[in-house]
């Protein structure tokens, strides 16, 4: 049983990557071909499928009742992309900040957290919530669409980036969309099924699976960036995919798991995880405000607290035990 929950993860985590891949590129070169605005694109096509892992794994994990995971992949995914991913960015090259550009995104990422923080304590995050949060959402991109000073042609030049010089022919483009979605919906089956096993074997709960594995796994299409982004010397965009994310993970995901799965935010993530959530997303804002680079000595130190985050809840599980 465990050799086959370490393969369905494994596998499940595969499609996951490979899908979200196949998913951007073939979704951004239809948008092109449809001469839709490349603002537009960035803002919203290539921001959600960057984060589809975490949407049909919170979905899937909603409809097969275990719905722990799901809101454990999202928390664990928000604290993953701040202190591991931007961690290992700036390892391998110091983040540049453009206050002129991360401020507005940085402070809707935190109203979004706190208006998570506050429906979770209400008690049951239903249809109304979610509605809330996906209205919110929409306001954000149209506003976001409408207010930005950037010039076309250098978003543009961005978002090709994610297909390349020119989008791909339009069968092609139909392919990749559609492989990306059968392999992100058959690997989110699998790492479900493979994440649920691992924790019951290991006699620790699915919300520790959540926070951890599962947030690691879904939170890959943002390290491919990051890594990339570190490569080619274009920090800034590793912190913009991660703070729009992170956005997009509270108000489309958790806004969508409530309109289908009403659901009530675990204890042990009320306790501790939730707040570890909010303290990871503050830890950008000085950063952000006084415009200061994130180098490779602040990287090691959010990769030390990522390692003491999962530590502790390794720990915290067996104690529980």
């Amino acid at each position: 049983m465990t050799a086959t929950a370490f393969l369905l993860t494994g596998g499940g985590l595969a499609l996951l990557f490979f899908g979200g891949e196949f998913l951007l590129r073939g979704a951004v070169s239809i948008a092109l071909r449809a001469n839709l605005p490349p603002l537009l694109i960035g803002l919203t096509i290539v921001a959600c499928a960057t984060s589809m892992p975490e949407l049909l794994v919170t979905v899937t994990a909603g409809l097969e009742g275990v719905t722990d995971v799901g809101v454990g992949n999202v928390v664990g995914s928000n604290i993953a992309n701040v202190l591991l991913i931007l961690g290992v960015g700036a390892l391998l090259k110091p983040i540049s900040i453009n206050p002129k550009m991360g401020l507005r995104d940085t402070f809707v990422m935190l109203a979004a957290t706190a208006l998570f923080v506050i429906f979770a304590y209400m008690g049951k995050i239903g249809p109304i919530h979610g509605g809330i949060m996906l209205a919110s959402l929409t306001i954000y991109i149209w506003y976001g669409y409408r207010a930005d000073k950037r010039g076309r042609k250098e978003v543009k030049e961005e978002v090709l980036e994610d297909v390349g010089e020119k989008p791909c022919s339009l069968p092609v483009s139909i392919l990749l969309l559609v492989s990306g979605l059968a392999g992100l919906v058959g690997g989110s089956v699998m790492l479900i099924e493979g994440a649920v096993s691992l924790a019951r074997a290991a006699g620790i709960s699915e919300t520790v699976i959540g926070l951890t594995l599962v947030a690691i796994g879904t939170s890959l299409p943002e390290m491919a960036t990051a890594i990339v982004a570190g490569i080619r010397g274009q920090t800034d965009v590793a912190l913009g995919n991660v703070i729009g994310s992170n956005t997009f993970n509270i108000l489309l995901i958790l806004g969508v798991l409530a309109l289908i799965v009403p659901f009530n935010v675990a204890e042990e993530v009320l306790a501790m995880d939730i707040w570890g959530m909010v303290a990871a997303s503050l830890i950008l804002l000085p950063f952000i405000v006084f415009a200061r680079p994130i180098g490779r000595l602040e990287g090691v130190g959010f990769l030390i607290l990522y390692a003491a985050f999962i530590t502790y809840q390794f720990v915290n599980g067996a104690i529980q035990l």
